[in-house]
């Protein structure tokens, strides 16, 4: 068997002992509505079981973090579909799109205006909330000298 580390996951119930279980156990059949557009399905995948289950631990344990890949592999989709229709309500999602002409006083900026001002110099969530943030497009070469966008 070719089977890799990262073919498994380790799978803890609330109660009880945990066992390893692949990641394809974890897949589900799709259920949509013959009217649906293209663009609005996901189709359930290796990649999005991992990438939701990885996205589920970081959320409820606070902890940031940096989900990274190939242009073009859906990443930005999983984290938009996860953030606006299956993410907890006790939770606010921020969205942030990363230019080349994206400065720090423009992303800080971006960030305070979303959030509350508790105090002077405290911002927050609205009260009893949490906010995630998702900036996208994070490495978004800056222009060159004469003003052509690299790739």
């Amino acid at each position: 068997d070719s089977a890799s580390i990262y073919d498994a996951m380790f799978d803890k119930p609330s109660s009880g002992r945990g066992r390893w279980s692949n990641w394809t156990e974890s897949l589900k059949a799709i259920a949509f509505e013959k009217d649906a557009k293209l663009s609005e399905i996901i189709v359930p995948t290796l990649d999005t079981v991992r990438y939701t289950y990885l996205m589920d631990l970081y959320v409820n344990s606070g902890t940031p973090c940096l989900f990274v890949g190939p242009t073009g592999t859906g990443k930005s989709v999983y984290i938009k579909d996860k953030l606006m229709n299956n993410l907890d309500e006790n939770y606010v999602p921020f969205f942030i799109n990363f230019s080349a002409q994206t400065t720090a006083n423009q992303l800080q900026s971006m960030i305070m205006g979303k959030l509350d001002k508790r105090r002077k110099g405290v911002f927050g969530p609205p009260m009893g909330k949490k906010s995630v943030i998702f900036v996208d497009d994070v490495n978004m070469p800056a222009l060159e000298q004469y003003g052509a966008q690299p790739p």
